[in-house]
């Protein structure tokens, strides 16, 4: 039979795997002297980009990330330390977090993830400054989109000229 302690520490070590693997995105943070309301007002304003706060052992945590491979966020564990993940749009909650984090200057994104790849603190930043998911998607379509629309114009602009022509004509011959 297994002590409860290491049940406890297998249970949390495959908790904090499972939402650093099987999510999109996963940011670091590093907070302190922060009050729960305000660490409750954090997590519904996250939970409204779909991302959920996880406050792990730091130990665990690092020997998770060390597992993965990921040496350098398990490097950066230090003091209080929370993990966001999410499956959604990760612009929306690294703009969030930036959001809160000047808020409250007790709060430092210390990195994450995107699609495994790591990233650091100033990345986080330049994630949150680009637009939205839906605003890049209709920008691409818009490029596809720009060829089909000037050779459209192109084609008008052939038999306006013919009609314009034939009016001119028409109307040097006497008629309407």
């Amino acid at each position: 039979m297994e002590k409860v302690g290491k049940v406890l520490r297998a249970s949390l070590h495959k908790g904090i795997k499972d939402g650093i693997q099987n999510n999109q995105a996963v940011f670091m943070l590093s907070y302190s002297a922060i009050s729960s309301s305000q660490m409750g007002i954090l997590r519904k304003s996250l939970s409204k980009v779909g991302a959920q706060v996880h406050v792990p052992q730091n130990r665990i945590a690092k020997l998770v990330l060390k597992e993965l491979k990921n040496e350098a966020l398990a490097d950066k564990i230090k003091g209080q330390t929370a993990f966001v993940w999410s499956n959604s749009d990760a612009v929306s909650v690294s703009k969030t977090l930036v959001k809160f984090t000047d808020q409250f200057k007790s709060i430092v994104i210390n990195g994450g993830l995107l699609d495994g790849e790591t990233l650091i603190g100033g990345d986080v930043k330049r994630l949150s400054d680009l637009p939205a998911k839906e605003v890049l998607q209709a920008q691409l379509l818009q490029v596809m989109l720009a060829p089909m629309t000037r050779f459209a114009g192109l084609l008008n602009a052939k038999s306006r000229d013919l009609l314009s022509i034939l009016k001119q004509y028409g109307e040097k011959k006497g008629g309407n």
